[in-house]
């Protein structure tokens, strides 16, 4: 039996009933409306060419809604223990690595949610260019990628952490590194800055979408920028397969059997 399903349809159930998939919905589309009504300003006033204005509202959309899911998986282990239900968890006739899938879907459940809420925001902007149906889609791919692999990692460092606090400090703190970059007025230049945007994730997904929606490039052209985010849906994958029995556990860290 795919008994991952019945742990994924009760978390989904106390994500979204729970109020706290409603709660971090409600923040990211109020968070949307600012920087939408800003960047439609600028675009107003020329400072913004149309296709940079898309390309920045989806990348915030990206950004944050990876940050929301990413904040669910890292309270996937770490929370359950501090609440004290994950001991009936672990009763469940449910393997530990179907508990993971479960979790990991619920928690990917609102990223799809908060890139729902984007797009009529991408469309408010990208009225009048033939670019909303290749905006919408780059930032579902490339979304989805980052979402899969940094909820996967999340819910390592949830399993490992011995408290939700540390578990939340260290997932904020990574995503804190992975998007500084991006943020940067400009990369250092040569081997070591275009190495530097190569191995990480998130800084190159963002220069593919950069690349295609604002340079015009075609879609394979820069396709091996996004090695790095599908490299970190494959390790942190293999890693949840593989360690999920042993970290799964009523205390963090792993266990020596």
């Amino acid at each position: 039996m795919n008994r991952w399903r019945v742990v994924a349809a009760q978390e989904c159930r106390d994500l979204w009933r729970g109020g706290r998939g409603p709660l971090l919905l409600f923040g990211f589309s109020v968070l949307l409306s600012a920087v939408t009504w800003l960047t439609a300003t600028n675009l107003a006033l020329n400072f913004l060419e149309q296709r940079e204005a898309v390309n920045l509202v989806v990348q915030v959309a990206v950004a944050v809604g990876v940050l929301v899911a990413l904040a669910v998986s890292a309270d996937g282990i770490s929370g359950e223990r501090e609440r004290g239900t994950l001991e009936s968890l672990l009763l469940a006739p449910v393997s530990r690595r179907a508990i993971l899938a479960g979790k990991s879907v619920a928690a990917l459940s609102l990223w799809f949610a908060a890139f729902a809420v984007s797009i009529p925001y991408v469309w408010v902007l990208g009225r009048g260019v033939s670019l909303v149906g290749s905006a919408l889609l780059l930032g579902l791919v490339v979304g989805t990628l980052l979402a899969v692999g940094l909820v996967g990692v999340g819910l390592l460092i949830s399993a490992l952490s011995n408290s939700n606090k540390v578990s939340l400090a260290i997932c904020f703190l990574l995503l804190l590194a992975l998007f500084a970059p991006t943020q940067l007025p400009r990369m250092p230049q040569g081997w070591l800055g275009e190495l530097l945007r190569r191995v990480n994730p998130v800084s190159s997904g963002t220069h593919y979408l950069t690349s295609v929606l604002v340079n015009g490039h075609d879609w394979t052209r820069d396709l091996s920028y996004l090695a790095a985010p599908l490299i970190t849906v494959v390790l942190a994958g293999v890693l949840l397969v593989v360690t999920g029995p042993r970290i799964v556990r009523l205390t963090g860290g792993v266990s020596g059997a």
